[in-house]
């Protein structure tokens, strides 16, 4: 329950970071990017509860396709469902912000990591 709690905050705080940036998405307000990281990391959560092969196999037989497909819809979802949170350019807002998050979190995890904060196998 703790993992939850903490990779909602850090996609919450991901997500203020990459709408500082010039790829179309708009945030009101850190509650709303909390709600959103909410709905992303339960969302993305369904997608952990597959096996790893299966994971890993959609992955390399698409060359990544369908899991970057999956992170667009869910990146869309969010902002779909949270109010306060707009992506200005529609699909195209969405690709880019499903990206910057990835790395944006990923980079934040690995911090997380480093310090003990976050236990090293969850990166």
């Amino acid at each position: 329950m703790i993992g939850l709690l903490i990779s909602i905050l850090v996609l919450a705080i991901s997500l203020l970071i990459i709408s500082k940036l010039p790829l179309g998405i708009d945030i009101d307000n850190p509650g709303a990017a909390l709600f959103a990281g909410a709905i992303i990391g339960l969302l993305n959560g369904i997608w952990y509860a597959f096996p790893q092969f299966i994971r890993t196999a959609s992955w390399l037989f698409t060359l990544g396709i369908v899991p970057l497909l999956g992170s667009v819809i869910v990146f869309g979802l969010a902002a779909l469902l949270t109010q306060g949170f707009r992506l200005r350019w529609g699909i195209g807002s969405a690709i880019l912000g499903a990206i910057a998050l990835a790395i944006v979190s990923s980079i934040l995890n690995s911090i997380l990591a480093a310090t003990g904060l976050l236990p090293a196998g969850t990166v």
